[in-house]
């Protein structure tokens, strides 16, 4: 999936404590986006929009936009502070997943007086929780799949060291039996999300020692709605396009130099067998005697060559 990103809001009621979690709502979406400017656009004007009754907006924002991640924040009196995560294939909608934030517990990352991070970094993730280990499709999975491909930034295969500066801490609390009704978000576990510095130290040794030191946003949700993938849309979006780049041959590769080198296996040769090169002076005399009789000290072999006899020159008279 591409990783840009839309964030926008839809109305809110308007009293008292829909304005505390109006605020609070909004600020958990800024830290959101300050967190992924360089890759995602806000949009602050207000859509009255209900993406679980009608998704054609989202399609819609997906498609103008080119994005496959949208995040937008809503309130009511029955979904107080709600931030809604939605992904699209195609610029049709594949999923969604539904964060009701915590405004009790909630930090800004403007409450704690740390060094920021630099902007367009990228963050190391950790999921705890045995409800993230389920290896079937889960809300607690869903929402581990959408916050990595929130935080993910473009794919590399080469990363710097240096700029691994802060952590995502994501941590699942214990499912507890008997919790009641499952479809009720104040039956399932809450999660916790941390965001923290990398700080090293002189440890005396040749590692240095690493603290962590909270930079914000602090955020605790619980999960609600999920709209599940359609299953050809799934399908659709799991198949891997046909690439031009050649297939590796078995047992064939290219040297520094651009060579190609291929490898042939063959079986046991028998050299007994092998025709080699014949030569006059590797003959042997085949008369067995005078091998016996012409051995030198040494044990070699040699063999004595007879002088041609010169034929006698007759005259007639």
């Amino acid at each position: 999936m591409q990783s840009n990103c839309t964030l926008w809001n839809t109305p809110m009621e308007q009293d008292a404590i829909a304005n505390h979690h109006q605020q609070q709502t909004q600020d958990a979406l800024a830290d959101l986006y300050a967190m992924r400017q360089t890759q995602a656009k806000r949009f602050h004007k207000k859509n009255p929009i209900h993406p679980f009754d009608d998704a054609s907006s989202l399609s819609f924002f997906s498609e103008k936009n080119d994005c496959s991640l949208i995040l937008f924040a809503s309130s009511s009196k029955k979904r107080p502070s709600a931030i809604t995560f939605a992904r699209t294939f195609d610029y049709k909608l594949f999923d969604m997943l539904e964060f009701y934030l915590d405004t009790e517990s909630f930090r800004s990352i403007s409450q704690f007086k740390t060094k920021k991070v630099p902007v367009g970094t990228r963050p190391l993730m950790v999921f705890s929780g045995t409800a993230f280990e389920s290896t079937v499709p889960t809300p607690f999975t869903m929402a581990r799949s959408m916050l990595i491909d929130f935080f993910c930034g473009e794919v590399t295969d080469k990363i710097d060291v240096e700029g691994l500066q802060h952590v995502v801490v994501v941590t699942a609390d214990e499912p507890t039996q008997g919790s009641g009704d499952p479809n009720d978000p104040a039956s399932k576990p809450v999660l916790h999300l941390r965001c923290y510095l990398i700080r090293t130290k002189r440890s005396g040794q040749r590692l240095p020692r690493v603290e962590l030191e909270e930079h914000g946003p602090r955020m605790d949700f619980r999960l609600g709605r999920v709209q599940e993938p359609d299953e050809n849309l799934l399908k659709e979006a799991l198949r891997k396009p046909k690439t031009s780049e050649e297939r590796t041959k078995k047992n064939i590769s290219t040297d520094i130099m651009g060579d190609k080198i291929g490898r042939i296996h063959t079986g046991k040769l028998d050299l007994s067998e092998l025709q080699t090169r014949k030569m006059k002076g590797l003959k042997r005399e085949r008369d067995p005697h005078l091998l016996d009789d012409h051995e030198d000290d040494e044990g070699g072999v040699f063999v004595e060559e007879e002088e041609p006899k010169r034929k006698r020159k007759t005259t007639k008279v």
